[in-house]
């Protein structure tokens, strides 16, 4: 092992050695400083977080989610999953104004958990967006293939077949070309692509709006009232609500889906003109518009027909073929193309961003860091993702790998709602409020363990012992989450299953998990000046990390297998590429040869000093004593 280190330019590290590379943290001063060209408005970055969010969902959830799980209750099920989507939103408001850097989850991370788990982060990010890229354009393909008749798939099929198992039947030459052009779009300028994407997304939600006023003459409240004698066996009870609150909750988890994506506004965070006060708003804003989108639409879907009779491939195109209306369907399929557009801009924008970051920190290969002069993008790192993102697409079949998108975006989210609950209550070491006046340390030497965990001195000074016991409390929060998660299970299928068991275990785990997040409420909070700062802190980071913890835990087995093979790749990179070109290493080998060479010089000096101070005091007598 010695040798191996040896080998790669590294002694052989000790434990604490090991700690403090794996631990090492991106100082916030680091993120003044950018290459890139600081062009984007509030506007913008608004646009582009409701395109990414707003994507082809908006015409198949309403009416697969009212079909199965739901109901008209579906609107319920879209409002949870939006309050949910809000608490995760504004733990990276919060972060895209205190870190307005380009790396969104993975730069987070690095400032306040450490390089080890930024680079983890940093690559599930890479796996999330390029899946999800991928996936988009793979629909968009699918799309236009059907409404041309599935010209394309006849034609390739025959001349370019694939008969290799789990790829596709032919190589998807259209949708590596649009993959492509829209890497080009967005390596010629971040402004550029940035108003292609505006045009799409006002083109979207034009669409989504005609698609709310006219089926607004054909709605009836009847169809939210349907009595169980009307209702086909396997459909439910009937009613507003026909599967009951836990079909409501099951369609949020499902809803929740339709949120993802508005974590790239974080990710542009470095081209904004004025990040600090344009993230926050564009964050919550697009969120907003998002769930009014999915709440016209699901409500008067559901009014127009019933539930169990919607189609859950194409709701809206069904329901107005049903009415014969012929023109809103041609209207929806445009709209349709508009969001896959938007969603595949949104899914391609921050991915090249993220490499670019871990590039630039010295964690990824160093051509990926490079700017264009002229366009001010990262050029290397967007033409490569995007001819990779288009490969994928082209030659894999991408339906099995869709969870491990899911994978990444929950573990993103959770990392971000604890890197704002360490840094809200990291220790203050200026000690200075934002009025200016100073502050006064209590003696925390005395303090029993119960006084520290509950401030019982009302202590308003966040000290190193507070911080490290919050990361503790955090730590332990997130494994109560796993345990509610697993107990909760017990409670979704079926309550009539239900033993006294299950309600002991509850009992038991969900008090301590409230007692915990108390425990962390308690502790005084670090007087730094933020422009945007979480509500009611830590209960909206902590509901987040829970909702995410849970749908993490709901993915199968095969999802986390594969999701391991993509770390295991990650961890070779990490160790054998990344740990060795850090800049956090670079910077610390040249602090520690500085001063070493410092004082060498200093000692030198002394020693010069020394001998000058002997040689005045000598004699004459003396000197020449000491020459013979």
């Amino acid at each position: 092992m010695n040798e191996f280190f040896e080998s790669i330019g590294m002694p052989f590290p000790g434990l604490r050695d090991i700690y403090h590379v794996l631990s090492r943290k991106k100082p916030i001063e680091d993120s003044n400083e950018s290459k890139l060209a600081k062009v984007l408005s509030a506007f913008d970055l608004t646009t582009l977080g409701i395109g990414s969010t707003l994507g082809v969902g908006v015409y198949v959830l309403a009416g697969q989610v009212s079909k199965i799980y739901a109901g008209p209750a579906v609107i319920f099920s879209f409002l949870i999953a939006a309050i949910a989507s809000i608490f995760a939103g504004l733990c990276y408001a919060e972060f895209g104004a205190r870190v307005p850097r380009a790396g969104s989850a993975y730069i987070y991370s690095y400032v306040t958990i450490g390089e080890f788990i930024a680079f983890i982060i940093g690559w599930n990010l890479i796996l999330e967006y390029a899946i999800g890229s991928a996936s988009v354009v793979k629909g968009l393909s699918s799309y236009l293939d059907n409404l041309c008749g599935h010209a394309m798939e006849k034609f390739l099929g025959t001349h370019l077949p694939m008969n290799i198992d789990g790829l596709n039947a032919y190589p998807d030459i259209f949708a590596f070309g649009v993959t492509i052009i829209f890497s080009w779009a967005i390596a010629f300028g971040v402004k550029e692509s940035t108003r292609l994407n505006t045009a799409f997304t006002l083109l979207n939600l034009s669409v989504v709006l005609f698609v709310i006023i006219a089926g607004l003459f054909k709605v009836t409240t009847k169809n939210w009232t349907l009595p169980k004698s009307s209702i086909p066996e396997g459909y439910g009870e009937g009613g507003f609500a026909p599967y009951g609150f836990a079909g409501i909750i099951r369609g949020a988890a499902i809803c929740f889906y339709g949120f993802i994506g508005f974590d790239c506004i974080a990710t542009a965070g470095e081209e904004a003109k004025n990040p600090k006060k344009s993230i926050p708003f564009a964050v919550i804003t697009s969120l907003a518009m998002v769930f009014l989108a999915y709440f016209g639409i699901s409500t008067v879907l559901t009014m127009m027909l019933p539930y169990y009779e919607q189609d859950e491939s194409a709701p809206l195109v069904h329901v107005f073929s049903v009415y014969g209306w012929t023109a809103p369907q041609y209207i929806v399929s445009i709209g349709a193309i508009c969001a896959m557009c938007t969603s595949l801009m949104g899914s391609m924008f921050p991915l090249p961003r993220i490499v670019y970051a871990m590039a630039t920190d010295g964690l990824l290969f160093q051509f990926m860091a490079e700017i264009s002069s002229k366009h001010k993008t990262p050029l290397n790192s967007t033409l490569l993702t995007g001819f990779l993102t288009g490969a994928f697409a082209a030659i894999f079949n991408l339906k099995q790998l869709m969870n491990m998108m899911s994978i990444g975006t929950f573990l993103a989210y959770s990392m971000v709602a604890a890197c704002v609950l360490i840094l809200r209550y990291e220790s203050a070491d200026r000690k200075i409020l934002a009025n200016g006046h100073t502050l006064i340390d209590y003696d925390e030497t005395k303090c029993s363990f119960w006084q520290l965990l509950f401030n019982s001195s009302r202590s308003v000074v966040p000290t190193k012992k507070t911080s490290h016991l919050v990361t503790m409390l955090i730590l332990m929060y997130v494994l109560q989450c796993i345990l509610l998660t697993q107990v909760l299970s017990n409670f979704e299928e079926n309550l009539s299953h239900v033993t006294a068991s299950d309600i002991v275990k509850l009992a038991v785990t969900l008090p301590f998990l409230i007692l915990t997040l108390y425990a962390i409420s308690r502790q005084p909070v670090s007087p730094a000046y933020l422009a945007f700062k979480v509500p009611f802190v830590p209960w909206v980071p902590g509901f987040s990390l829970l909702i995410n913890v849970y749908l993490m835990i709901k993915l199968d087995i095969m999802t986390w297998i594969r999701f391991s093979v993509w770390i295991a790749i990650g961890l070779i990179i990490f160790f054998s590429y990344s740990i060795r070109n850090s800049c956090l290493r670079m910077r610390r080998e040249m602090k520690i040869l500085t001063e070493s060479e410092s004082r060498d010089r200093s000692e030198i000096d002394n020693i010069s000093l020394q001998q000058n101070e002997r040689f005045t005091t000598q004699t004459p007598l003396m000197v020449m004593q000491s020459s013979i």
